[in-house]
């Protein structure tokens, strides 16, 4: 089964890095800092991996700000620092700002419950969820990203276009007990927050956000007329290749568009000082309880980051040392992660971590390379530079259906078929492997391969259907 990876990247809550007191602003040698900065990124261009906008900010005052590569690849358009970038999960550190807002007026409160706002819930426990497990993704409540999706109308993947979907999801586990990244669960806070305003989310975020620190470059509709709009990129085996299928109108889960200078203005608010809501509520948040001891921890760094196919932004605050580090790119995640943390290392004084392909190109050229024994005795660290947390089953499968809809279904077998040798209990590796054997003509192997994916998870809906028409 195909998985998308189309998917707004949580707003992280990790240090990314322990601290050291020589990152403090009296050991801070800028220039230095200026110059490695400017190497590291030279790398990562060499690569072909990153184009976009890094800014180094101390006390709110940018030391270092350059722009890399082009915005428009079709028309040679340079990336420059007034370039609006697809902000992705950032959207979430907005919606979050908004619902605190509301508690501090009265308006809801930590404890509030979803289905006294929002009616069509019908699931077990859906009773039980309240604003707290929406806000830190322990709901139940995964993603949205499906076939009914992905079928909707561009003017229906909006917060009330979605909404009908996630009412239909199943939870995935009883409110409060497990963590999940959770982009329905901000669908549902932006329902939530029309319901109680009578007024559109990106309208709130205007009036409540925009509006009151002066976010210019901040854009919340209509995001394929922008002038200065950065277009997302992905470096594949083909080329490059843009992302514009994925664009989509911005909604409270991902999609604002903006400038590094304004993201940086809006974080340092929202971390440094209680402007947008009072520190009474801040002092019962789960995000700035978690972060609270990083205030005094010098040299730590929490990132903030946003990204999907072809985009990645992070804005990574040390908060002890009052230094913004804000990388905006225009191609595939994790890239400006990468950067931002190799900065964080610069500016404590180590060196960064060496810069790689992406997993799923770096499997793919060794695989050329190196043949499929060498990729399987040595996937770990092939696939090093992937998303902390994620499931790696997700980079074969991906790189299997990449070579399966090209027609290279020889190597799409291989890739298919090592990943049920790596993951033999994910029942997705053998219904991915059973749809290229299917592809093949060989029905026997196609037939096996569907059933043991049932077996595994008797729920998957291609490879029902798949063994029924075998059977048949």
């Amino acid at each position: 089964m195909k998985q998308y990876l189309f998917i707004f990247l949580a707003s992280f809550q990790l240090v990314a890095c322990n601290g050291q007191s020589k990152s403090s602003s009296d050991h801070l040698k800028k220039k230095d800092i200026s110059q490695k900065t400017d190497e590291l990124v030279k790398e990562y261009i060499d690569l072909g991996i990153f184009s976009g906008v890094v800014l180094i900010s101390e006390h709110g005052k940018p030391f270092f700000e350059k722009a890399f590569g082009l915005a428009k690849r079709g028309t040679n358009t340079p990336n420059t620092l007034e370039t609006k970038f697809v902000i992705g999960s950032m959207n979430k550190t907005f919606t979050r700002a908004i619902v605190l807002q509301l508690i501090d007026e009265g308006k809801l409160r930590f404890d509030s419950k979803m289905v006294d706002f929002l009616d069509g819930f019908k699931q077990n426990y859906a009773k039980d969820i309240t604003i707290d497990h929406l806000l830190n993704h322990t709901s139940g409540f995964g993603d949205y990203n499906s076939p009914e999706f992905f079928d909707l109308s561009y003017d229906k993947k909006n917060i009330q276009g979605i909404l009908p979907i996630i009412k239909e999801m199943n939870l995935m586990f009883q409110p409060g007990a497990e963590n999940e990244y959770s982009n329905a669960g901000y669908i549902i806070l932006g329902a939530i927050i029309e319901q109680v305003t009578g007024k559109r989310y990106t309208q709130n975020v205007k009036e409540r956000i925009a509006k009151p620190l002066k976010l210019e470059s901040l854009v919340t509709r209509n995001v394929k007329e922008i002038s200065n709009r950065a277009i997302g990129y992905m470096k594949t085996f083909r080329g490059y290749e843009d992302n514009e299928m994925f664009i989509s109108e911005p909604r409270s889960d991902g999609g604002f568009y903006a400038d590094a200078y304004d993201i940086q203005k809006f974080y340092r608010t929202y971390l440094y000082t209680d402007e947008m809501f009072s520190k009474e509520v801040k002092n019962k948040d789960g995000f700035f309880t978690s972060i609270e001891p990083i205030y005094k921890k010098k040299g730590a760094g929490i990132p903030l980051a946003g990204g999907f196919n072809g985009a990645n932004t992070v804005h990574l605050e040390m908060l002890a040392d009052d230094i913004s580090i804000v990388v905006f790119a225009n191609m595939d995640e994790p890239v400006a992660e990468k950067i931002a943390i190799g900065i964080l290392h610069i500016v404590n004084g180590k060196e960064p971590e060496t810069p790689r392909l992406p997993a799923k190109l770096n499997i793919y050229k060794t695989y050329k390379e190196k043949g499929i024994e060498y990729v399987k005795n040595n996937f770990d660290d092939l696939t090093s530079n992937w998303f902390e947390g994620d499931p790696k089953d997700l980079i074969l499968n991906n790189l299997g259906y990449d070579l399966f809809f090209d027609e290279k279904l020889d190597e799409a077998l291989d890739i298919f078929k090592l990943n049920t040798e790596l993951f033999p209990n994910i029942g997705n590796c053998w219904d991915s492997y059973g749809e290229a054997l299917l592809k093949t003509g060989r029905k026997v192997e196609a037939l096996q391969a569907y059933k043991k994916a049932l077996e595994i998870n008797p729920s998957i809906p291609s490879a029902q259907k798949a063994v029924k028409e075998l059977e048949n």
